[in-house]
């Protein structure tokens, strides 16, 4: 196993505020990269003394994602275009809202993108590695079923599209429940937050919050994106830590997809 470095770079001609920030985001990843089994904030995550699907559920999301060998299976492609950032910080995280008519394909089957949101830690894993940061696209379909499209970020290089958003993403306030904003001068687009492989993972999962209800679709994506120390820093100044354990499999079958 590759060794983690967990010393700081010098800020040098930086701020030191900036230079603290990005130390503290480094530390923080060096602590999640190698985490015991279903290691997860532990005030963040449902917990069995919450019953139902929390504690019984045989469908429950994240997962570590095993090794899959590449099967054929539906295209996944997206039209998602330019749109006024709507946005609201719940306390638990920040979301992108937005107005109907952004699609997500599968195959054939059309899903409308209603929101994306931020976890740290990203929640999946994928053969065992952890990642400081996941972004879930919420989509449902005609008939109404949830499906979540996950990206999952390593630290590394800034991240343009979030580099454009963090200055607008409003603050955690005490109370909870604030109102949502609308900025009709910013625009975001989701098309922006993906990779550039569309090849994907696919399991059958739930929601990550009580009720943790089933027969959500995840799909996640395989190739992992980056942002940088001082973005995570600055995601952790605006909700805390809100993933939730890697659940067990109870024999589900996740298929990878080119």
């Amino acid at each position: 196993m590759k060794r983690l470095a967990t010393t700081c770079p010098h800020p040098g001609l930086r701020a030191w505020v900036w230079g603290l920030l990005a130390c503290g985001a480094i530390l923080a990843h060096a602590a999640h990269a190698a985490p015991a089994a279903n290691a997860a904030p532990a005030a963040a995550r449902p917990t069995a003394a919450q019953g139902g699907l929390c504690s019984s559920g045989q469908r429950q999301s994240p997962i570590d994602i095993p090794a899959s060998r590449a099967t054929p299976g539906p295209a996944l492609r997206w039209d998602y275009r330019a749109a006024p950032l709507r946005v609201v910080n719940d306390g638990h995280t920040v979301r992108v809202r937005f107005a109907p008519g952004h699609k997500l394909w599968l195959g054939e089957q059309a899903h409308t993108l209603q929101q994306f949101h931020f976890h740290t830690p990203g929640g999946d894993r994928l053969q065992g590695e952890d990642f400081p940061m996941g972004m879930h696209l919420l989509h449902k379909s005609a008939a109404g079923r949830l499906v979540s499209l996950v990206v999952l970020f390593r630290l590394g290089a800034e991240h343009p599209a979030l580099a454009a958003l963090l200055p607008h993403l409003p603050a955690r306030t005490p109370a909870q429940g604030q109102p949502e904003q609308t900025l009709a001068a910013v625009q975001v687009n989701a098309a922006q937050w993906l990779p550039a492989s569309h090849a994907y993972y696919r399991y059958e999962g739930s929601v990550t919050d009580t009720p943790c209800t089933e027969g959500v679709l995840w799909l996640v994506m395989q190739q992992p994106l980056e942002l940088s120390a001082a973005q995570l820093a600055r995601l952790g100044q605006l909700f805390g830590p809100n993933a939730r354990a890697v659940q067990p499999l109870h024999g589900r079958v996740v298929t990878l997809t080119n």
